[in-house]
């Protein structure tokens, strides 16, 4: 066996230059959105092995950097031996095809919307979720469809037999028709599926559960949050977008009301305008939730701008008006002015690490305090045929005293609007609390 070496089969990660353009355009400086983006190439087991940059008013039309610029690049990718280049901002299909022909093969000439996308396809889970990634995927490569064909053209110019059909060209429409006809197959199957989350969103409504949703910047410990509070083992991992798919649990507090908690897809800066178009019906879940708790990574120093981002994708989903709460979250990997400065620009957040512990406990009283912020103080007679309406009062309200009397449970509890109107018929007067009981609390 000396004479046989193994091999290994591990993938040999592929070797990565970024390329950054600073237009003097966004709160983010080009070093910041280059580091960014090299965590992103990271995520997608790409090594990241130089940063190039250059500082223009505007893209050049034709290669998106200079002439002189692109030589540079060039030089680098030989002496490297690169094997992608990947842009901060998008590239047009031109610019795109320029860059390859001029770099030349085998290497890539990437975006940053390309290798989000990417990230997306291998982290997308369930059907829903790779349905939404092949969407946006086809919807970025349409445009940037090339005649795979080509070299059919130059029998055209020839003359004579074959050459009347058009071969190149034809083939390339028949590309972009497929193309259309799965963009319009996915869509009607995604719109399905939303029908669907309708009705499950519409029947989680009617029942009156309390509706919590998790979002913030990618990788801030929204997963690892949901497991805290939920004690389940939503899949958690050191890197950008771990999570795509949206996960619900239920969560019982300690007044004994029953609410959900749903962990949704990170955001990020420059998040393409195609994913949160396809991701919208899982964005929906957002958009539902009774209370949306933003979570900040404290310990990130761009956390400012990640909030910013955040705001900008939740008003964009049309999420901007919904309660919401700030959730400092990784309190643990900062000292005391750190999360002194941090709270002076947040002062009504929650300090929390999700990891260790520190602070759920609070966060879980807040979260009561919140949902308990509409709710209505009643004494009711349920009658005993009413089971499923009793089994409601313990689900859904908060039992403050109970006792069964003959005609039925008597019981003095605290219920949300929607619970209150549906008790109301039941409704009874109880002399220790008198019209108090019809006022909602502050």
């Amino acid at each position: 066996m000396g004479r046989f070496k193994p091999l290994s089969t591990a993938p040999v990660p592929e070797r990565a230059i970024l390329v950054g353009v600073d237009l003097g355009r966004s709160d983010w400086s080009c070093e910041e959105s280059l580091a960014e983006l090299a965590r992103l190439a990271e995520t997608d087991g790409a090594e990241v092995v130089m940063t190039l940059t250059q500082r223009l008013d505007a893209p050049v039309p034709k290669t998106f950097i200079g002439k002189g610029k692109v030589e540079e690049l060039c030089s680098y990718v030989r002496s490297l031996e690169a094997d992608v280049v990947i842009f901060d901002d998008e590239l047009t299909p031109s610019q795109q095809s320029n860059l390859e022909r001029i770099v030349g093969e085998p290497v890539k000439i990437i975006d940053r919307t390309a290798l989000i996308l990417d990230i997306f396809g291998v982290h997308a889970r369930t059907h829903e979720g790779r349905l939404q990634v092949q969407l946006a995927q086809l919807q970025y490569v349409l445009p940037r469809l090339r005649g795979m064909w080509s070299h059919l053209v130059g029998e055209q110019t020839r003359g004579g037999i074959g050459s009347r059909f058009g071969q190149g060209e034809s083939q390339l429409e028949v590309d972009r028709r497929l193309v259309r006809a799965r963009i319009s197959t996915l869509r009607r199957e995604l719109e399905r599926l939303e029908r669907r989350r309708g009705v499950q969103s519409k029947a989680r409504w009617d029942s009156g559960v309390y509706r919590v949703a998790l979002v913030g910047y990618t990788n801030a410990g929204k997963s690892t949050l949901l497991n805290r509070l939920t004690g389940s083992d939503v899949y958690v991992r050191d890197e950008l977008f771990a999570t795509l798919d949206p996960t619900t649990r239920a969560l019982d507090l300690d007044e004994g009301r029953k609410i959900t908690v749903t962990d949704t897809v990170g955001f990020i800066q420059k998040l393409p305008t195609m994913l949160v178009e396809s991701f919208k019906s899982t964005l929906a879940e957002v958009r539902a939730a009774d209370l949306v708790l933003l979570v900040v990574d404290v310990s990130d120093p761009h956390r400012e701008l990640e909030i910013e981002a955040v705001r900008s994708v939740l008003a964009e989903i049309g999420a901007d008006k919904i309660r919401c709460v700030t959730v400092l979250n990784k309190c643990d990997l900062v000292d005391a002015e750190q999360l002194r400065a941090a709270l002076l620009e947040h002062p009504d957040a929650q300090v929390i690490s999700a990891r260790e512990g520190t602070g759920v406990r609070g966060l879980l009283y807040r979260i009561a305090k919140e949902a308990a912020s509409d709710s209505v103080t009643m004494s009711v007679l349920v009658p005993y045929e009413k089971g499923l309406l009793m089994k409601m009062v313990h689900e859904r309200c908060q039992v403050m005293r109970e006792s069964y009397v003959q005609d039925g449970l008597l019981a003095t509890v605290k219920a949300d609007a929607r619970m209150a109107s549906t008790l109301e018929p039941y409704r009874v007067e109880d002399e220790g609390d008198g019209e108090r009981d019809a006022t909602p609390e502050a």
